[in-house]
């Protein structure tokens, strides 16, 4: 009977060291095989790198609300890219880290010069033609935002926000263009539904 006792107490496994104990690449290689069921080691993804991309948002972006966005934007992603196993160098997670907000900053600025010159360029014509929008309950949209799956959120941040194609989409979320274009009409379905409203014109 001692025997046995002591034989199964040298076999069992020692618990799991806390997320926060790990280095970069042992927080990469757990949240790999959780496969996105760790939600211990995907929270500490979050609260490691959170601020620092925050802050990168407030010194390029100058604004806190798109510092914000920007952080939710980058952790999506690089969270996608952990439960894929798709960082080739698990130790230089900070370095990808910092390059997912480059990139995505380079995006958003796109972004912002695709409009500015379409404003420039049929600006006075849209102001004469075009009545008034309806004012839009922005707190209210933010709620709703925040409500949907994190599929179909990240799905419109990269469409509306980062103005990314549904091809380039794809590739960051590990599908096919043609699901991307299903997740974004059932995400505004979603939307339309929350807001109360008959139509979301994205």
């Amino acid at each position: 009977m001692f025997g046995a006792a002591y034989t199964v107490a040298m076999i069992e496994p020692e618990p799991a060291a806390p997320a926060r104990a790990l280095s970069d690449g042992g927080l990469v290689a757990r949240v790999l095989a959780g496969g996105g069921s760790d939600r211990e080691g995907e929270e500490e993804v979050c609260r490691r790198f959170g601020p620092r991309i925050r802050l990168y948002g407030l010194r390029h972006l100058r604004d806190e609300a798109a510092a914000a966005d920007l952080r939710q934007e980058v952790l999506l992603t690089v969270l996608g890219r952990l439960r894929a196993g798709a960082l080739r160098e698990p130790d230089r997670l900070a370095s990808y880290v910092l390059g997912a907000c480059r990139l995505a900053v380079t995006d958003r600025r796109r972004g912002v010069a695709r409009r500015e010159a379409l404003l420039e360029r049929f600006g006075e014509d849209l102001a004469v033609a075009a009545p008034a929008p309806p004012r839009l309950d922005e707190e209210r949209l933010d709620r709703c935002l925040d409500g949907l799956p994190p599929r179909e959120r990240a799905v419109l941040q990269f469409t509306f926000y980062a103005g990314r194609a549904s091809d380039e989409i794809a590739v960051e979320l590990e599908t096919t263009a043609g699901n991307v274009r299903v997740v974004r009409h059932r995400a505004l379905g979603h939307l339309r539904a929350c807001m109360g409203a008959e139509e979301v014109v994205p």
